[in-house]
């Protein structure tokens, strides 16, 4: 038996891309099977709507709330280089946040180990309704770096702790450089074999099946020469995945430049709240790396804060950079997430384009907008009804849709 449609009314649509009136969205399962124009239908709930807001870059599970420091899992001391360490491992889902995130709609979170190594671990884009791990993971998004101060001022913890930022930025390239050069002379040597094994079957010593099984020993061998961290090295090296770069200060920021024009590695610059000079938003754009801009409304909690003006969400919407939007849960809590968008708004940013922030925009930089971040058909239907404008302080939802379930209303 077909599950039951549900009719939801928006009588103010904020689809991720535009505002919109007077709209009724058809799900069907954990789909939106259509919108239309409302007209007369009858609806099951009914009110503004929004998609899911998503939470770009979060701590949420690892640092949690009503818990002493100790008991934090954030970062993990035991070297500078983690590529193996992944947040779902370290991640309680009763952490009491996660009920609050769902209560205002924010039900996606990218979770990432903290910032007080060069490379903390892999980055998890995470349901935040999940009862549990079992059903929590959407996508295994990338990895987490950290540059700046963070990874040069944890000088107690493991592993080798260059105290200035010249030590720690020679550090990476180095490991970056050893691990580029193994591949590098590994692949001649299987270069060299597969010529070998070729003149053998040009001589007529083997026959083609036996030819077929000797190339595939030769792969293999060439497969087991890297360990499971050098094999995670090369989805960062390959550009098969994503770094999530904490990066606060400008100078910094030419740093991550530098390193995406010397390993052509995918990045995203996150933070960036001292930059205050719109010529380095531009820069960012123009080596088209995307920015997950915040925590706005934090304070300035050290000297590598002392810029982070909430006027410079200006110059970053007057540039032509791609940006969205993070919490840094909990630095400040993932409901905030649509109180930031008031830096925007002050500057004239339309209702529409600030909603998307935490949308559609933070969807598009994590590439999982091919299915959250708008309301279409075709897409999974994770939205929310809310009683009022989402971006008036009395909102609060009538209704939140996790993939097609209600979760509250």
């Amino acid at each position: 038996m077909s599950e039951r449609e549900i009719l939801i009314k928006a009588k103010v649509l904020f689809d991720g891309k535009q505002k919109l009136e007077n709209k009724i969205i058809e799900v069907q399962g954990n789909i939106i099977s259509n919108i239309q124009d409302a007209d007369n239908i009858k609806a099951d709930y009914e009110g503004i709507v929004t998609p899911a807001f998503i939470d770009a870059h979060s701590h949420i599970g690892m640092d949690r709330e009503g818990e002493p420091w100790q008991e934090s899992e954030t970062n993990d001391v035991l070297d500078q280089f983690n590529p193996l360490n992944d947040p779902m491992n370290s991640i309680y889902f009763d952490d009491r946040a996660f009920k609050d995130a769902v209560d205002f709609g924010v039900l996606y979170s990218c979770v990432v180990p903290g910032s007080g190594n060069l490379i903390g671990g892999r980055s998890k884009i995470i349901r935040n309704y999940a009862k549990n791990r079992k059903d929590a993971l959407l996508v295994d998004h990338g990895f987490k770096m950290a540059l700046g101060f963070n990874p040069r001022s944890t000088l107690d913890w493991k592993g080798k702790r260059p105290n200035t930022r010249m030590g720690v930025y020679a550090l990476l390239e180095q490991k970056l450089d050893d691990v580029l050069q193994k591949r590098e002379k590994n692949e001649i040597a299987k270069q060299k074999k597969m010529l070998a094994l070729v003149k053998k079957r040009k001589d007529e010593k083997i026959n083609e099946e036996e030819f077929k099984e000797e190339q595939r020993i030769i792969d293999q061998e060439y497969k087991l020469e890297f360990s499971s961290e050098e094999m995670a090295y090369y989805e960062l090296l390959t550009g098969e995945k994503t770094a999530k770069v904490h990066v606060h200060k400008e100078d910094d920021v030419y740093y991550l430049i530098h390193l995406v024009d010397k390993y052509k590695i995918k990045v995203t610059a996150e933070h960036t709240c001292d930059v205050f000079n719109q010529s380095v938003f531009e820069d960012l754009a123009e080596h088209d790396i995307p920015i997950v801009y915040g925590p706005l409304g934090s304070v300035g909690y050290k000297v590598e804060l002392k810029h982070a003006y909430y006027q410079n969400a200006k110059m970053l919407m007057e540039s032509k950079a791609k940006y969205g939007l993070m919490t840094d849960h909990p630095v400040i809590h993932t409901i905030g997430i649509r109180d930031s968008l008031k830096f925007f708004m002050i500057h004239g940013m339309s209702e529409e384009d600030a909603i998307s922030l935490i949308t559609l925009k933070n969807a598009q930089i994590l590439g999982i907008d091919n299915v959250l971040g708008s309301l279409e058909a075709n897409k999974i239907a994770s939205l929310t009804v809310w009683n009022d404008n989402p971006l008036h302080l009395r909102a609060y939802p009538k209704m939140v849709m996790g993939e097609g379930r209600i979760l509250r209303g």
